[in-house]
């Protein structure tokens, strides 16, 4: 009779209208829920949730405010990143049950940024199927109100707390082709601006993206020099924020006589070999060419050593 009852349950309300939702083929189910509107939430996103035999999330607090506004009276069980370990064989051993099991987090797509991704793991390696359910994804939603490019765009999650961890990291991503796309504390904007002038260029440009698809909703845009100023360490900032920094800009190529200075400079200091070695260092161009060019320019008496 609970069983009954149940499934009579089964379901979520739209505009006063109850729509009775289907169970769920057994899968883990890795539903997007909105990341600050509760409207952006799919019919197929609410189908899952209503429908599936288990519901799992990062915290049952919040993920019970999406609930209650659809309708839905599925019960939710808490699984996140303190008590996977325990939580984790649960749900797998639900999905042996031939259960439908579904994963939200507290906002967004879930395993961006968060201890999903060990239970998606988990389930591929068991042999479960695993099913997405898209929707709502602050990285994305941030990309394409930024103005920024998008034709390549690299999401880093969130940058090192400590000062030399994250100029280290981002170092390493100087010279990434593509629009970087990063999670931010609203107390850490200020330092990790400053931080990305410094390491990726004051001239760089950035949009910081706050508070998305909320009222307050901001996408601030500069260089990171501009950015770092207005965020700086003295100002309140409040929200979740998404940071994205431009691609490099292309560097033109040194011409014939930039080249030919430069080698000769080097040369004067320095062995054939090595000054070949430095100026392909400093130009991007071949080393054995600028060898030969070096040699050449001998030959000619123009160069050093």
């Amino acid at each position: 009779m609970a069983d009954e009852h149940k499934a009579a349950q089964r379901g979520y309300r739209v505009a006063n209208t109850f729509v009775p939702a289907r169970p769920q083929e057994p899968a883990l189910y890795l539903v997007a829920t909105p990341i600050g509107n509760l409207g952006d939430i799919t019919l197929r996103a609410l189908e899952t949730l209503a429908g599936v035999d288990v519901l799992a999330c990062e915290d049952t607090r919040v993920t019970r405010v999406l609930l209650d506004r659809y309708g839905i009276v599925n019960r939710p069980f808490a699984y996140h990143e303190h008590n996977a370990d325990e939580a984790g064989p649960k749900l797998i051993a639900a999905l042996e049950e031939g259960k439908s099991v579904a994963l939200v987090s507290d906002a967004g797509t879930p395993l961006v940024s968060d201890p999903g991704y060990r239970l998606g793991q988990m389930a591929v390696e068991a042999g479960h199927r695993v099913v997405p359910i898209p929707g709502a994804s602050a990285p994305l939603a941030a990309l394409v109100g930024s103005g920024m490019p998008s034709d390549a765009f690299l999401f880093a999650g969130f940058l090192p707390a400590k000062d030399k961890g994250r100029r280290d990291r981002l170092a390493e991503l100087s010279k990434v082709p593509a629009t970087l796309t990063f999670f931010e504390s609203p107390h850490r904007i200020g330092a990790t601006l400053a931080a990305a002038a410094e390491v990726l260029g004051k001239n760089r440009r950035a949009c910081v993206c706050r508070e998305l698809t909320k009222t307050f909703e901001e996408f601030r845009r500069g260089s990171l020099q501009e950015l770092a100023a207005y965020y700086d360490e003295e100002r309140t900032v409040k929200g979740e924020i998404v940071l994205l920094v431009a691609p490099p800009q292309a560097e033109e190529a040194p011409g014939e006589v930039e080249v030919e200075a430069l080698l000769r400079e080097l040369s004067a200091t320095m062995p054939t070999a090595k000054a070949a070695a430095e100026a392909a260092r400093l130009t991007g161009l071949g080393r054995k060419d600028l060898y030969q060019r070096l040699l050449d320019l001998k030959e000619t008496g123009g160069g050093g050593k």
